[in-house]
């Protein structure tokens, strides 16, 4: 009988351990890609408790109306542009409304939008260059290209080299290695991205220059050690791929 009870509480209680197991995990994997050691040894000591404090004081946005869940604050930026939209349809808006689609991946949403204010505004720089680089995401870089080249030579820095980076991954995707190679230096000649530092190191690997490709890629790493918390949170994507491209480069011969 006791055991019956036993093995019915166990088949009760595993999947109740299951979520808080797999939370705690994940708060800590966070932790540590972030370097938050503090949190590290917080979650150590009091795995689902601190896992649990982690998501609320860390990751979590506290705005002027107290808590918000994640997204909460773009879903409510949007609501309020689709309204203003309804009411003045203007091309700024409906540019705004693909910026923020295009911060939180909706792609397909944001270059809808980009397009709808091309058609009140076909003029602008900003709408031009954004849709371009939302094209390259979208895998149609042979439509970006053009927007992409216009909006660079109207303004070579525009976006802080954020578009000249967009037509350089536009010339990678298709192909235009020498021309990317040019680019990404363009853009790493006057900025420190990590973006451009590793996409450029990776070509160079392509095109039998592991001694360049290792320069930018151990760049990558040492302004990494160096960041703010804020900065390596924001290039941790770029920072994974750096370490795995060095892992490619040849040693170099003693």
């Amino acid at each position: 009988m006791f055991a019956g009870c036993a093995s019915t509480d166990l088949w009760i209680a595993v999947p109740m351990l299951v979520p808080l197991v797999g939370c705690t995990l994940w708060a800590l994997v966070t932790a540590i890609r972030f370097r938050h050691w503090v949190w590290v040894g917080l979650l150590l000591a009091m795995p689902v408790f601190g896992a649990f404090l982690y998501f609320f004081f860390h990751l979590h946005q506290h705005g002027p109306s107290g808590f918000e869940l994640p997204g909460a604050h773009d879903q409510t930026r949007i609501k309020r542009l689709q309204a203003e939209i309804a009411r003045i349809d203007k091309a700024h808006l409906h540019a705004q409304l693909g910026d923020i689609y295009f911060q939180i991946g909706k792609l397909d949403r944001a270059m809808t939008c980009y397009r709808a204010a091309l058609e009140r505004d076909p003029d602008d720089l900003d709408t031009r260059a954004h849709l371009g680089g939302c094209l390259v995401r979208l895998g149609k870089a042979a439509e970006a290209r053009p927007l992409l080249e216009a909006a660079v030579a109207e303004n070579p820095r525009h976006d802080r080299g954020h578009t000249l980076m967009a037509l350089a991954e536009a010339a990678t995707a298709l192909g235009e290695i020498e021309v990317a190679i040019a680019t990404w230096k363009q853009v790493v000649a006057s900025n420190s991205y990590a973006r451009a530092r590793v996409q450029l190191a990776e070509l160079y690997l392509a095109t039998g220059d592991p001694a360049a490709a290792r320069l930018l890629l151990r760049q990558v790493l040492d302004d990494d050690d160096a960041a703010p918390a804020f900065h390596r949170k924001r290039e941790a994507v770029w920072v994974r791929r750096a370490r795995a491209a060095l892992r490619r480069v040849p040693a170099t011969p003693a």
